[in-house]
């Protein structure tokens, strides 16, 4: 069972990056044949084991927003864990019974209920007797079952999370500072609470279960271990865990304490449990605590130096940031010198001065931080100019934290950001351009402004004599820039870094909206939010940067200089409000993008899988048994071939 589950979860992961990278228009990963064959794959083990992860590209999960989330209380007390940062009081703790030693993972507390072997109720811990219902969030989250094989009720708790590699990419992809988010935590947390969970489905939250709360059917386990075994065959993915004795307790930590440097799972810390459950049931509970269980904090290795310096560090996004430099020190193995100190608030509430001496250590076993100030000079300065532009500085409050910017909008730090996005390869995708070189070309004063890009045929001497550059580097740019100016303009209209506006919601307005470049500025508000998907904050987004006098000087420029593609004005959508789901392969269309965009040129959308919303089930195989075609007939959506769906578009043209 175990072995189905894990190729389940392969399948689910290879058909929904192929998925990711056909809708994204990218060049495919795998033909129709490859992907109808692992979807059949996958379909089949489903069958085969009851098991259906919530993730499946075979699952439909509706999108929905709500206006506050419902709060319902729990059948049992969510109760905190006593806490120790002495591994010899975990050792008496756990006596001579065996315990299980797991990563105390550092997420939100997230109680699932399944019935009929399915997915029922989530809640999350709230005040420990009363959780907020987010069960339509939590189908989003990428691992856990939708369907499983056992039919009775089973009521489990884990932690809901943001692995460190998802949340830096998604962080990456943020441009605007006030939007980034300081760790993975804050970022899950915000996640599985919101109300719209199609924002949910977006943040890659995963789900890692540690504990059995209630099963019925007469499902007992004499060991902890064995539950947590039996849920690992369900297909869910069980908290990272050992057995452990009170002789290789301490051996045990220490290979934790090793492990979780480099583990992609947040986590704050180890629990230890009573693996017997007959035994920690007689042992009850306190008012705040379970008495079967015990965290054990990280005793975190302190060192006292000297803090040196205060170095103010500008980012892209105008944001300096207070970066403490103090004399070497040896934590965890390694050498460090420097820590952040991430925002005015906490230099202020440090008290830090030049010559301090002051304790550092890393943030789970990791990141450098600064434990305390034992001197509390107090004595730094915030400076009042832009140590990369000179100009003058502000102090501003985001997120309930004072901060420092840089408000001068011809910084190069923020140019620099400026070029990089409207340079990368969903915007006007011009090779040869790495931030490094942004840097350089900005330093030689090349580049003022985004039209600067286009004139840099001119300062071919200066170019080739760049390090790193060269005469073939200067022919491949030129070339690029040149192929860039023939350009659609929902990408014009991405590439100039409004906020919020994205590839999809441009290709939205410039469908609506197929206006000149240099008439944007025309578009109001109210006009803005009667497109399908469009809010009253990305409107006013968009206006408010056409207002601006700067910016329209900017996109003149550039529609003087671009051959951009407007699209013709739109007219009647002949199949606006038609939904249609593509399975299968095709013989007509050179691909399914070329099928998907074809209909959406006629106000159809495609969608991933066949729901009650579908109109039309594409597929040349009418009579194939996959999941998708007995599904429609479930729902009494017609199927129709390649054929049919060309006449459906060529009556609409």
């Amino acid at each position: 069972m175990e072995q189905a589950v894990q190729r389940m979860k392969e399948l689910v992961n290879q058909l929904n990056e192929a998925s990711r990278v056909y809708y994204q228009g990218q060049d495919e990963v795998m033909s129709n044949y490859e992907y109808d064959k692992l979807y059949d794959e996958l379909t089949g083990l489903e069958e085969k084991t009851g098991i259906v992860m919530a993730a499946s590209p075979t699952v439909h999960v509706g999108y929905e927003t709500i206006s506050e989330l419902p709060k319902e209380p729990h059948i049992a007390p969510m109760l905190s864990l006593g806490k120790t940062k002495e591994v010899p009081e975990l050792v008496s703790w756990l006596g001579e019974q065996q315990g299980i030693l797991s990563l105390k993972l550092d997420g939100l507390s997230i109680i699932l209920t399944y019935e009929n072997g399915r997915l029922a109720k989530a809640l999350t811990r709230g005040n420990g007797e009363v959780g907020e219902v987010i069960t339509n969030n939590a189908r989003t989250f990428v691992n856990i079952p939708d369907r499983i094989s056992f039919t009775g009720t089973l009521v489990i708790r884990g932690e809901a999370l943001i692995r460190y590699s998802d949340f830096e990419e998604l962080n990456a992809k943020t441009a605007e500072i006030s939007e980034k988010y300081k760790n993975p935590r804050n970022l899950c947390s915000g996640s599985v609470r919101q109300l719209n969970n199609e924002i949910t489905a977006a943040r890659r939250v995963r789900y890692y279960v540690y504990n059995i709360i209630m099963s019925d059917y007469e499902k007992e386990f004499e060991t902890k271990k064995e539950g947590l075994d039996w849920l690992t065959g369900l297909g869910f993915d069980v908290v990272p865990h050992k057995l452990v004795k009170r002789a290789d307790l301490t051996e045990k930590v220490e290979e934790f304490s090793t492990e979780v440097v480099s583990c992609d799972l947040p986590s704050d810390g180890l629990v230890l449990t009573f693996d017997d459950v007959a035994y920690s049931r007689t042992l009850g509970r306190t008012a705040k605590f379970p008495r079967d269980s015990i965290a054990f904090k990280w005793q975190d290795e302190l060192a006292d130096t000297t803090l040196r310096e205060i170095e103010w560090s500008a980012s892209r996004t105008g944001l300096i940031n207070p970066v403490a430099i103090f004399d070497p020190v040896e934590l965890e193995g390694t050498t460090v010198s420097r820590a952040s100190v991430h925002n005015i608030s906490i230099l202020k509430e440090l008290k830090l001065g030049i010559g301090d001496t002051i304790s550092v250590y890393k943030a789970n076993m990791i990141i450098p931080q600064i434990y305390e100030n034992k001197t509390q000079g107090d004595t730094c300065v915030i400076p009042e100019i832009c140590p990369v532009c000179g100009e003058k500085t502000e102090i501003v409050n985001e997120n309930n934290s004072v901060v420092l910017m840089c408000v001068n909008p011809d910084c190069y730090a923020k140019k620099i950001k400026m070029l990089s996005h409207f340079v990368s390869r969903d915007a006007m995708n011009i090779d040869g351009l790495s931030d490094a070189t942004l840097e350089k070309l900005i330093n030689l004063k090349l580049l003022h402004s985004l039209p600067d890009l286009f004139s840099l045929g001119q300062y071919k001497d200066i170019l080739v004599e760049i390090e790193g550059f060269g005469e073939k580097s200067f022919e491949n740019l030129m070339e690029a820039v040149e192929k860039a100016k023939d350009v659609p303009l929902a990408k014009v209209l991405y590439s100039l870094g409004i906020k919020g506006i994205g590839l999809s919601t441009a290709k939205l307005i410039v469908t609506a909206y197929p206006l000149p470049l240099s008439k944007m500025n025309e578009l109001t508000v109210e006009q803005l939010c009667e497109i399908d998907g469009i809010g009253e904050v990305l409107a006013q987004s968009f206006v408010d940067y056409f207002g601006k006098e700067e910016n329209q000087q900017i996109v003149t420029e550039l529609e003087k200089i671009l051959r951009i593609q407007y699209p013709e004005p739109t007219g009647e959508q002949p199949l606006e409000g038609k939904t249609f789901v593509i399975t299968g392969s095709l013989a007509r269309f050179e691909n399914r993008r070329q099928c998907k965009e074809q209909i959406e040129a006629l106000g159809g959308r495609v969608a991933g899988s066949v729901s009650a919303k579908t109109d039309y089930l594409v597929n040349n195989d009418i009579t194939s048994q996959s999941s998708k075609n007995k599904k429609a007939k479930e729902l009494g959506i017609p199927i129709i071939t390649e054929e049919d769906l060309l006449s459906i578009l060529n009556a609409g043209q």
